[in-house]
Order: C-alpha cells, then sequence, then structure tokens
C-alpha cells in the first residue's frame, strides 16, 4: 500500500521555524515532482510549494517565498519543507502530494497541523 506520512507539525509562536517530513512507502517516489498544500479551517486547500523530481526546479506560493524552503532527499524517499518567519496565518493542516511531472498528484498524505501563536 501506498503512503505519504507527515511529520514535524506542532506548535510554535510568532517568528519561529518548524521543519516538515514526508517519507513514501510502499513505491519510490524518486522520478515524481513532490508537493506541499495547505488547509485552513473555512479555506480551501492551497499550494504553498513543488520541487521537480530532480530537485532542480523548485516553486512557491508568494505568501511563502523568502520564507519556506522545500527540499528533498530522494534516497530517503523523503520531502522537507523548511519553514521559518512563521505567521499566524500560517496556521493550517499541511499535506504531503505527489505526481507525476507535476502536483497536485493522486497521492496525498494524511495532514500535520501547523499552529503559529501570535
Amino acid at each position: 500500500q501506498v503512503q505519504l506520512v507527515e511529520s514535524g507539525g506542532g506548535l510554535v509562536q510568532a517568528g519561529g521555524s518548524l521543519r516538515l517530513s514526508c517519507t513514501a512507502s510502499g513505491r519510490t517516489f524518486s522520478s515524481y515532482a513532490k508537493g506541499w498544500f495547505r488547509q485552513a479551517p473555512g479555506k480551501e486547500r492551497e499550494f504553498v510549494a513543488a520541487i521537480s523530481w530532480s530537485g532542480a526546479n523548485t516553486y512557491y506560493a508568494d505568501s511563502v517565498k523568502g520564507r519556506f524552503t522545500i527540499s528533498r532527499d530522494n534516497a530517503k524517499n523523503t520531502v522537507y519543507l523548511q519553514m521559518n518567519s512563521l505567521k499566524p496565518e500560517d496556521t493550517a493542516v499541511y499535506y504531503c502530494n505527489a505526481g507525476e511531472g507535476k502536483v497536485p498528484g493522486d497521492y496525498w498524505g494524511q495532514g500535520t497541523q501547523v499552529t503559529v501563536s501570535s
């Protein structure tokens, strides 16, 4: 069974940092694009960041550009999201995603809660 499992969420004060991880099991996603999405209460799920299969290309939502960094380690089948200078508006459930060539693709993680207090 294919699974994407996120970890690293939690409660942090504004200005703080968190690092999310998403590890895949059941198959190898080294040739897949990967990304992070988030959903705040009462809002639609939105794109946060994406990375190409090789890691050579990265993409960010304007709201996180300069604060968040996406990276991947294909040997560990893991994608990361380093989040710095966190703001209360970053509070959401963060989801990992994998897709062939682009995201969003067919594979989603279960989500990890990030709460930023003011």
